[in-house]
């Protein structure tokens, strides 16, 4: 791919609707930062072992590798499907654009704002790649599942003002819960938000007819403990969305004729606050030394802080740059 001018676009207007879609505490509210840690494992780290039944890790078998023959299935689309595309959604080379959306939510918006600054610093970045923020405050689960809601008309518009059609668009940044992170009884809330993350991957795959890779995110730690639980839970909905497909699930099947993106974790994100010791720079809340610390998020306990989004956003950075299934579109 020749080099050329940086293909990452955020419109002005995009930006000031996300913000303003998000709700914003109220700045003489005192933050509650006891809720240090939930006592929950990781999944990465529950591996084999299991929570009310269910084994761990990110992959089926209770293993945080990928199965080789999802990622070799992730890898051929990568490098023979997502390409260069002109507005009609034919390969041009040349001219081309690879789109990079996201859907979600109000933390969503925050995060993949962050990534698209912190993006644009990435000197590798492939120079036909456009990012669009498509996430929008206030909008969970429920309501991207419905194909035909407003959500997806504002991100058109947000596409259209990028400069992009939804035939380029042909890779997706997913992170979405059920508002209040309000799941239910555990399994059947998780099946529930899964059913719901997979209504949105066809529903994105219906309207983004070259959409071939998605990657899929849980939310960060809370210090609210009332919603500690569908925090945590959320990312069983996600392993299950993802083990579903690369078990065969006929609602999820993917590349030519199929009805989804290939879907990967993209990343998980959820670590046990500050760890077992309850202390910043102590034990960590997961042993790759991932922790959320009180200031990582707002005065509301639920939405990123500053810091909070950049280090979602250096995760994101740090997978795409180097995960074989997105090198081959994300890097030069």
């Amino acid at each position: 791919m020749k080099p050329g001018r940086l293909g990452v676009y955020l419109t002005a207007a995009a930006t000031v609707l996300g913000v303003a879609l998000i709700p914003q505490p109220s700045a003489a509210a005192a933050t509650d930062c006891s809720y240090t840690k939930s006592g929950q494992v990781p999944l990465n780290d529950l591996g084999t072992g299991t929570y009310n039944g269910l084994t761990g890790g990110l992959y089926p078998g209770g293993s945080n590798v990928r199965p080789t023959a999802h990622t070799n299935a992730g890898v051929d689309l990568a490098q023979n499907q997502v390409l260069p595309r002109n507005a009609s959604g034919q390969v041009d080379l040349v001219n081309g654009k690879v789109v990079l959306i996201s859907i979600g939510m109000s933390n969503t918006t925050q995060e993949f704002q962050k990534f698209i600054a912190t993006a644009k610093a990435y000197a590798n970045l492939n120079d036909k790649l456009v990012i669009v923020d498509g996430a929008q405050g206030g909008k969970d689960a429920s309501t991207w599942a419905n194909p035909a809601d407003a959500t997806w008309s504002v991100l058109a518009s947000r596409l259209s003002s990028a400069g992009v059609t939804p035939a380029q668009v042909q890779a997706m940044w997913l992170k979405e819960q059920y508002i209040g992170d309000n799941l239910g009884a555990f399994p059947q809330g998780a099946q529930n938000l899964r059913d719901s993350l997979a209504a949105i991957s066809r529903n994105a795959r219906a309207k983004y007819p070259n959409l071939a890779l998605g990657y899929v995110a849980s939310r960060i730690y809370t210090y609210d403990p009332a919603r500690s639980a569908g925090a945590y839970q959320q990312g069983w909905a996600v392993k299950k969305l993802i083990q579903d497909q690369i078990n065969g699930a006929s609602d999820l099947t993917y590349g030519a004729g199929g009805v989804a993106p290939w879907l990967s974790w993209g990343p998980y994100m959820w670590a046990d606050g500050l760890g077992a010791d309850g202390v910043a720079g102590g034990t960590p809340g997961r042993s790759d030394g991932l922790e959320w610390a009180c200031s990582d998020l707002e005065s509301d306990r639920v939405h990123p802080s500053a810091s909070g989004e950049q280090k979602v956003a250096n995760m994101v950075l740090n997978q795409l740059s180097t995960d074989p299934t997105s090198t081959p579109w994300f890097n030069k």
